[in-house]
């Protein structure tokens, strides 16, 4: 990679919030679409007449190729460099694609057959060719933060905003989504097809708006790190292998997507069918929780991190999950608007656990930059075939699609309840045990001052 960096490790620059800003908003189409991905697939999916267990095998899939194309799309990066053209490539590639998730199956209208097999693989590879191009993006936005700034604090106040785009980017969606289930009917196959488009098109344009912003506004990072007048060298994969603190850090941030992403693919289910609440409900539900992820982190942006800190904020939200995975796991149905209390505190726990759990990969990262891509991507091979391993399992445990049920079971229940409460609980606490054995060591930091990049 050609690098252009004069920090030093000693006193790395503070960056500006201009800076801060343009870098924030750059995963927003890979948030929006992300959203769309675990909270409407699978639901989708199943309302057009695949069985739970089809349904489960194309996020499966998607899941897979996302995992292995992060490996590979981070070797790439740290071999050539280039963020930004990973970034815009990948971003053209999931725009593209993304359309064809929600847009009916085309082989079957080639072809005049409505056949669960091909329809199955359809989806399947229209997942796959998504997913591609969302690692790409994914990969090469998460290591640019380590290229922009070596200071500690400032790594994790971009963390920050962009986790609170993220938050954005969901609202966004869901904003669409009430519009949408509210002022159109779906009593066939293709309306309920034609509010998914509606839905999938709209979150493209906005995500694509901010793309462009992102890319107007940040610099291409030029790494060009040396240390009494020392150039890193490429650092190769064995390097990362032998750290302990790399595995630690894998296994927290696996936990936490999968508590996070398993989650919110279960929890349309869980508030129609489950607890039977109004159709706007599943949008009014998320909405809530990234309304109070967001605000929390507008208020983590103005603070001052240390390896410590991380880990305190991150079992303080470990702690918060645990205990709405409990209150899920038992809430009854005539109790069902408590889910709107809950969810302010599931938006509390993932921000709290999200923004401290990708910063704890970049305290593993340090001044190691040569390599981060190939962290970034690894680690993010973990999240996504473990997510895609745990929605095929507790899919394959619903027998039928649940529109089709005239009552509800309570093998159903379970699977729904344990998807949105039991495993992300679990999920949690086994987290937050890895962290307390984790050291973090962060260097000392300056407050939010000038920007580097300007």
């Amino acid at each position: 990679m050609v690098n252009d960096v004069e920090d030093d490790d000693s006193c790395p620059k503070p960056v500006g919030r201009s800076s801060v800003f343009y870098y924030g908003v750059g995963h927003m189409l890979n948030d929006i679409t992300a959203a769309c991905w675990f909270t409407y697939l699978l639901l989708f999916l199943t309302e057009i007449g695949l069985s739970p267990r089809d349904a489960a095998i194309v996020m499966l899939a998607g899941q897979i190729a996302d995992g292995f194309a992060t490996v590979f799309a981070g070797e790439l990066i740290d071999r050539f460099g280039h963020f930004k053209i990973w970034h815009g490539a990948g971003s053209i590639l999931a725009a593209i694609s993304f359309s064809s998730v929600f847009g009916g199956c085309l082989p079957c209208k080639i072809l005049a057959s409505s056949s669960p097999i091909i329809e199955t693989i359809s989806y399947s590879t229209s997942a796959a060719i998504f997913n591609v191009g969302w690692a790409a993006t994914q990969v090469s936005h998460m290591s640019m933060v380590n290229c922009i700034s070596l200071n500690s604090t400032s790594r994790v106040v971009m963390t920050s905003c962009r986790n609170a785009f993220t938050m954005v980017a969901n609202l966004s969606l869901y904003a669409v989504a009430l519009v949408v289930f509210s002022t159109t009917k779906a009593t066939t196959h293709s309306d309920i097809e034609n509010q998914y488009h509606w839905i999938a098109y709209t979150s493209i344009f906005i995500g694509c708006c901010f793309v462009g912003i992102f890319h107007l506004g940040t610099k291409e990072p030029r790494l060009k790190i040396r240390v009494h007048g020392t150039s890193y060298a490429r650092i190769s994969w064995t390097y990362w292998f032998k750290k302990v603190l790399y595995y630690q850090v894998g296994l927290v941030y696996m936990l936490t997507r999968l508590a996070q992403n398993v989650s919110q693919a279960y929890l349309a289910f869980y508030v129609i069918e489950d607890m039977r609440m109004a159709k706007s409900a599943k949008a009014l539900v998320p909405a809530i929780i990234y309304i109070s992820s967001f605000i929390v982190s507008i208020i983590m942006q103005e603070m001052y991190w240390t390896g410590q800190r991380l880990k305190a904020y991150y079992c303080a939200g470990g702690v918060l999950w645990v205990f709405c995975g409990a209150s899920i796991l038992f809430l009854p149905r005539s109790l069902s608007a408590f889910m709107y209390v809950i969810s302010v505190f599931i938006g509390v726990a993932n921000t709290l656990m999200t923004i401290t759990g990708v910063s704890m990969q970049s305290v593993l990262v340090g001044s190691d930059l040569d390599g981060c891509a190939f962290v970034y991507g690894s680690l993010s091979f973990l999240d996504k075939v473990s997510c895609g391993l745990a929605v095929f399992v507790l899919q394959s445990f619903q027998s039928s699609s649940p529109r089709s049920q005239e009552t509800l079971s309570t093998e159903y229940i379970s699977v729904t309840r344990y998807g949105l409460g039991l495993l992300p609980a679990v999920c949690s606490l086994t987290g937050m045990a890895i962290t307390y054995t984790m050291k973090l060591q962060t260097p000392h930091s300056k407050s939010l001052m000038e920007p580097l990049l300007e």
